[in-house]
């Protein structure tokens, strides 16, 4: 890891802090953010480029009420129909893509609702991510757990009842390496019975090596599909190639993992364009891989420490909801995750209507769930990726989720070892 890395400008040298400084305001002085580094695995591009073509061609405005309507008509929403229902024209028949999404989601889940919590293992990065609170100039507690402290983590989750953990790091491989991941994956497996993976892209065969470890589904932000504006956002570090990001979840198959979420981090770029590009990122995926669980997610941006160098772009709750809808009118059967980015009012909403699955005893700082499940203050803990909205306890979750009669699941998958 460079010197310079997990310090802000307070603390930089003057070769670091000219470094940065460089980054910020001299696009000459980065790299080329189309191009892959070495060691990095090159697949078809077929996805990628039908994907791109179309949301470049998509111009909401261009669709009318009587487009919308036609949508909402057809038994089977078309990639064509899914525009309208993203476009603004969309915005007054609210009601009434909530109520077939409503419909839709009965028919495919039932009453069920998913519910699962993150656990952040480690919080060192070396991207220069201009809006998010891990990035490697930002001056933050930085942490990584042992593997003592990750099973400590880990029992006070499973004591809760938790059976589904989600796995997190900020992307480092030389602070979070894919063997310090895989012993987490082997660690997650005594105590749950799903493990995901939300951590930085890597090459086929190391999600293989991941998957034999325990992981079963891998969950990738794209962060913006507008390639453009990706490269102001991404300054430096693996995260800023942007093709090898994109073709994460299709490395994460090949490498024979069960499941693969897709999601845009909402206000960064046109939130209508990222939204097409994440369902249709899925769509094709799902077509090219049949047998892969597919997720979707539309996070929006958070408050993070030390944040004055962007302005998301307004996405409001409505337009969360109309995207919501939208994606369960074109993919059905997709689960849809819903993060504690947003409201519990709006979470307790949008399970009645789209959602699936959704996160409860959130942290987004590694090594403080004692603190957050049992009250004992916790000795060292890292800063947290960016501030949550619903600080629920799975308890109160799934209190909750019931009280709309719903159906709280913590599991549904049974390991064919148990039963032999």
């Amino acid at each position: 890891m460079e010197n310079d890395f997990y310090v802000d400008s307070e603390y930089l040298s003057k070769a670091a802090l000219e470094k940065k400084h460089r980054l910020e305001n001299d696009p000459s002085s980065r790299t080329n953010h189309m191009e892959y580094m070495p060691g990095m695995e090159i697949i078809s591009h077929d996805v990628m480029r039908n994907v791109m073509s179309r949301v470049e061609a998509y111009d909401p405005d261009a669709y009318t009420a009587r487009d919308v309507q036609a949508a909402l008509h057809h038994d089977r929403v078309t990639i064509e129909d899914l525009q309208a229902l993203l476009s603004p024209a969309a915005a007054p028949f609210l009601e009434k893509m909530a109520e077939r999404a409503r419909i839709e989601t009965g028919k495919h889940f039932g009453n069920t609702v998913y519910i699962f919590t993150p656990l952040y293992i480690a919080n060192y990065c070396e991207n220069y991510c201009v809006y998010c609170g891990f990035n490697c100039y930002n001056h933050i507690q930085r942490m990584k757990l042992t593997g003592d402290q990750i099973d400590h983590e880990m029992k006070i989750i499973a004591d809760s009842g938790m059976e589904e953990i989600l796995i997190l790091t900020g992307e480092s491989r030389a602070a979070s390496s894919v063997e310090y991941i895989g012993d987490a994956c082997r660690r997650a497996k005594k105590y749950f019975r799903n493990v995901g993976l939300e951590i930085y892209p890597v090459n086929s065969d190391e999600y293989r090596y991941l998957h034999e470890c325990g992981a079963d589904y891998v969950t990738v932000f794209q962060e913006t599909y507008d390639n453009v504006k990706y490269e102001t956002l991404h300054l430096m570090g693996h995260k800023r190639v942007w093709p090898y990001r994109f073709e994460a979840q299709e490395r994460a198959l090949m490498g024979g993992m069960r499941g693969v979420g897709f999601s845009a981090l909402l206000g960064l770029s046109d939130f209508r364009k990222d939204a097409l590009a994440t369902a249709l990122h899925a769509y094709f995926l799902q077509r090219k891989y049949p047998q892969a669980e597919i997720s979707l997610s539309c996070p929006r941006l958070r408050p993070i420490i030390n944040n004055d160098k962007i302005n998301p772009l307004d996405v409001g709750e409505k337009q969360l909801c109309q995207i919501l809808c939208a994606y369960r009118l074109f993919m059905p059967y997709a689960g849809i995750v819903v993060s504690s980015r947003e409201s519990a009012t709006f979470r307790n909403g949008i399970v009645r209507i789209a959602a699936t699955k959704v996160s409860a005893g959130v942290s987004t700082g590694v090594g403080d769930h004692e603190e957050k499940y049992t009250g004992n203050q916790s000795e060292t803990a890292g800063d947290e990726q960016f501030e949550i909205s619903d600080s629920r306890s799975l308890k109160a979750m799934y209190q909750d989720i019931s009280s709309e009669g719903l159906q709280p699941v913590l599991n549904d998958y049974v390991d064919v070892q148990d039963i032999q």
